[in-house]
């Protein structure tokens, strides 16, 4: 069964927008929770233009689900991380400044830097997922540097889904195949939506986990929250 962890980035992004503490983000997120939500992912960045340092130690309190932190491995974000020990550490090669994750790791050219952070995160008894662009290579090096997942990066079989999904989705059928057979847990995330993540779900083999933000809490705008977290539960069931 793959799990939903709902993305609140942008909640809190409205919440920054006036400089008060409306919407409330712990109330957010147990609230995610209460209708459905199976996890709750959050991505601090360097400026904080959404969620700030300081979220994190509060969302490791209340979260009751699979509280997953992603983002690059700065000294910073590492020493954050470290001392609040989420479920899951999702890396992500974001260098500082960058608008969205666009691409996954070039694993082979960071072995160093990856093993070393990877290490560190073991050692907390972190679960630790590389954000990876969908290329089956890819995932034997993933292997080799010790991440315990793969996340893919699905922006791109987004793009590509209204006009061919089946080529759009090839790359990822074939990168979940190598993960199936590595023996590493496959989870996906960026620009999947009510329309394309059903398509995506049954044509990946074993996947574990999707991580939704940006679309989810746009379509929250329309259906509310708890609807629009039951008809993404219902895409991935049925």
């Amino acid at each position: 069964m793959t799990r939903l962890s709902v993305n609140i980035n942008k909640v809190a992004l409205i919440r920054n927008s006036r400089g008060a503490n409306l919407p409330n983000l712990k109330q957010f997120a147990l609230d995610c929770e209460e209708f459905g939500a199976e996890g709750i992912t959050v991505h601090p960045r360097p400026d904080q233009r959404h969620i700030r340092y300081d979220d994190i130690p509060v969302l490791k309190e209340c979260v009751q689900t699979e509280f997953n932190i992603e983002g690059y491995p700065s000294p910073e974000f590492m020493e954050l991380v470290l001392n609040n020990a989420p479920h899951q550490c999702t890396l992500v090669p974001d260098p500082p400044g960058v608008l969205t994750s666009n691409e996954g790791w070039k694993v082979k050219e960071n072995h160093g830097l990856l093993e070393e952070i990877i290490g560190q995160l073991h050692e907390k008894n972190i679960r630790v997922s590389l954000f990876l662009d969908a290329v089956p290579d890819r995932v034997n090096e993933a292997k080799k540097v010790g991440a315990d997942r793969i996340e893919l990066y699905t922006g791109e079989y987004a793009h590509q889904y209204e006009k061919n999904r089946e080529e759009a989705i090839k790359p990822h059928f074939d990168t979940s195949i190598a993960a199936r057979d590595l023996k590493i847990g496959l989870n996906a995330g960026h620009d999947l939506n009510l329309d394309n993540l059903y398509f995506y779900k049954n044509n990946v083999s074993q996947l574990l986990e999707v991580s939704i933000g940006h679309a989810l809490v746009s379509d929250a705008l329309y259906y509310g929250i708890q609807n629009s977290i039951q008809m993404y539960l219902h895409q991935l069931r049925k």
